[in-house]
């Protein structure tokens, strides 16, 4: 014989496990969890992110004319964020 769950409890364990509640609750639970040092780092990450981003887009859209300028701006960006994703968990 199979058991079958309440209708109350199968609705709320769907709603729990519905993508939509839990991106929503995504925010403010990392603010209330995440230590203050932590949050730090992620938006050096984050500024180290839309840098990067901003310069490939430059290159793409204006040209590369001084190609070693953005390619030491790009690699130095991606290099931050590679090497402070390495470090970041060991802290």
């Amino acid at each position: 014989m199979s058991k079958s769950r309440p209708a109350a409890s199968a609705g709320a364990a769907s709603n729990s496990n519905n993508p939509l509640t839990i991106l929503s609750a995504l925010p403010a639970r990392y603010l209330q969890t995440t230590p203050s040092r932590t949050k730090l780092i992620d938006a050096f990450l984050l500024f180290l992110i839309f840098t990067g981003a901003i310069q490939f887009l430059y290159c793409v859209l204006a040209g590369n004319y001084p190609f070693n300028a953005f390619l030491a701006g790009f690699t130095a960006t991606v290099g931050t964020v590679r090497v402070d994703g390495w470090v970041s968990p060991n802290l």
